[in-house]
């Protein structure tokens, strides 16, 4: 049995389940951003993946009684096959699931394992045409790779890209988002950690560099990396081998970085927050993802790609009328590639017929027309502007905050402030 937790501060709802013998229903038509398994479950016995669509799923088997991979202690055996993911061990701090959770919903944007990402859709602008033919050209060499680029580019998908054209193809791609881990998580997360090194390490890890061993490691808005990890991601890039926290015995590791930041790091580099000596070995070759509002020829097939990416299963695939997508591509697009993947789910979700009309699209992207104020009437005050557009914003939702608060461009928490301040029934 399912039981859905609505969680209107996160925008989010928590899906519980109590027994693995629940997992046909758990998977049926639903779509999750974060999953977290107890292992200790009832039910629960081999882990396997397996695909839909171009989403993982990992597949549950029912537990046989006399199945040795029940251990009552310590893990399964079959954590083997799941050695991307993260693993956490009880008793479970608030921030450690809290940075865990983040980081995987930072992931979204890469799925590490689906084919749909090994070819992914990136455009065929002649801004993306140079930077793809750059990107082929040096995918073949061993060098570091910096990328630099707005939030929601696609910096991921483009080094994924150059690991798909590379040698190291066969091997493993694992991304990582620098920027959403505090630095002691940072650490252990990339160089692993010996059983005992610190509370809650109950058993020894690998890190991302041994797991990229042979491959490529992406490493995410590297920007935003501490000072003390800025030195230690030094050393293993200069000497290729790494100790896990808590260890003594040197490790060698061949992997190729590719590191991407939004931020300038020249600029970081003069300000003291970024060191000279580890943007010299990151930035052999550079490259600079341009803007979505900078290749708006690409925004249409972008579109195509994301009605495929989020066609609601058993349901025919939404088409867009012409007069939308002329308005989705004349949008400036702040949030670039990602803001427009948000928008198009958002779209299949909530427009009412099989084609999304201009009509459905958030009031961001339709035409502004000039109030016109009649002769002899009095000016509505500011308050109640906002007031009338939040109530209509959530008519247009169908009261669901999550997605009003994405149209009106604010978080949820604002969202709800406001309809208690002006008493909107919701």
């Amino acid at each position: 049995m399912l039981v859905d937790r609505p969680l209107p501060r996160a925008g989010a709802t928590l899906v519980e389940v109590r027994s693995g013998d629940d997992t046909d229903e758990l998977l049926a038509g639903r779509h999750y951003d974060v999953s977290q398994l107890d292992f200790e479950l009832p039910g629960i016995g081999r882990v396997e993946r397996r695909r839909r669509d171009d989403e993982e799923l990992l597949l549950i088997d029912r537990l046989e009684a006399e199945s040795p991979a029940e251990t009552g202690n310590g893990l399964p055996d079959t954590l083997d096959s799941l050695q991307d993911d993260h693993f956490l061990t009880k008793p479970l701090g608030r921030e450690q699931l809290r940075a865990y959770a983040l980081a995987a919903k930072r992931e979204l944007e890469t799925p590490r394992d689906f084919d749909a990402v090994r070819g992914p859709m990136l455009g065929d602008s002649s801004a993306m045409r140079q930077v793809l033919g750059i990107a082929e050209r040096i995918a073949a060499g061993a060098a570091s790779v910096l990328i630099h680029g707005e939030t929601g580019t696609g910096k991921t998908m483009l080094a994924r890209r150059i690991h798909d054209l590379s040698p190291r193809a066969e091997q493993r791609f694992v991304a990582i988002n620098c920027s959403a881990f505090q630095e002691q998580l940072l650490e252990s997360e990339l160089f692993g950690h010996e059983r005992g090194s610190f509370t809650g390490a109950a058993a020894t890890k690998e890190g991302l560099f041994e797991a990229a061993n042979g491959g490529t490691l992406f490493l995410d808005e590297i920007g935003d990396m501490s000072s003390a990890m800025q030195a230690k991601l030094l050393q293993v890039l200069d000497d290729g081998e790494l100790r896990r926290v808590g260890g003594t015995k040197l490790l060698k590791v061949d992997v190729r970085v590719v590191a991407a930041s939004n931020k300038d790091l020249q600029q970081e580099v003069k300000a003291g927050r970024f060191r000279e000596d580890l943007l010299f070995r990151l930035n052999v070759i550079h490259l600079r993802m341009p803007r979505l509002a900078d290749r708006r020829s690409d925004i249409p097939g972008l579109i195509e790609h994301f009605l495929d990416r989020y066609r609601v299963a058993g349901q025919p695939r939404k088409q867009v009328s012409p007069e939308a997508i002329q308005l989705l591509t004349a949008y400036s697009w702040p949030g670039n590639v990602r803001e427009l993947a948000n928008t198009v789910e958002g779209l299949v979700l909530l427009a009412p017929g099989a084609e999304i009309q201009a009509a459905d699209l958030p009031p961001s992207l339709r035409p502004r027309t000039e109030l016109r104020l009649d002769s002899g009437e009095a000016p509505l005050p500011l308050t109640e502007v906002e007031r009338l557009h939040i109530a209509r914003t959530l008519r247009y939702t169908d009261g669901k905050k999550a997605p009003a608060a994405r149209l009106l461009q604010i978080d949820v928490k604002t969202l709800g402030s406001k309809i208690k301040k002006y008493g909107i029934e919701v």
